[in-house]
């Protein structure tokens, strides 16, 4: 996985909190006021690497809330749980199709490495996006081998 009435509450239990000074975790090397703060707290992103950057950066700081959000209603799972053990450590982006301001569909293909204890990996994910009700949604993603 919103920030938006969240934006002045503490990070949920165990997830890290970024200040709006910091450098965002999406790894764009723009601020976190600058970058995914907005779209965390109610600004709906414009492009599709925008939305992912932006999903990237609640799973850091335990936003379920923003992930169920920006999850289109067909695809979005009943339940989501995040771990606060899980850290989040980096985020790549791969390629971009598509999914531009004009555009309604996009693809974002990424790679996210984590650590859990003392496990460590990377998630490596071809996402697809929609662009519908005037904002993109995540629809589904591909797990591709690291």
């Amino acid at each position: 996985m919103s920030f938006g009435p969240a934006a002045s509450r503490a990070a949920p239990e165990g997830f890290p909190r970024i200040a709006d000074g910091d450098p965002c975790p999406c790894g764009s090397g723009a601020r976190f006021d600058g970058c995914c703060a907005p779209a965390l707290r109610g600004s709906p992103p414009s492009t599709a690497e925008a939305l992912m950057r932006s999903r990237y950066t609640a799973f850091v700081v335990g936003d379920e809330r923003y992930l169920e959000e920006t999850w289109h209603p067909g695809t979005r799972p009943d339940e989501l749980a995040l771990d606060a053990a899980q850290r989040w450590t980096g985020l790549e982006i791969l390629d971009v199709d598509a999914g531009a301001e004009g555009d309604t569909r996009g693809v974002v293909e990424f790679r996210a490495t984590w650590r859990h204890g003392r496990e460590q990996g990377a998630l490596h994910e071809r996402s697809g996006f929609l662009r519908q009700s005037g904002r993109w949604w995540y629809l589904d993603g591909e797990i591709r081998p690291s």
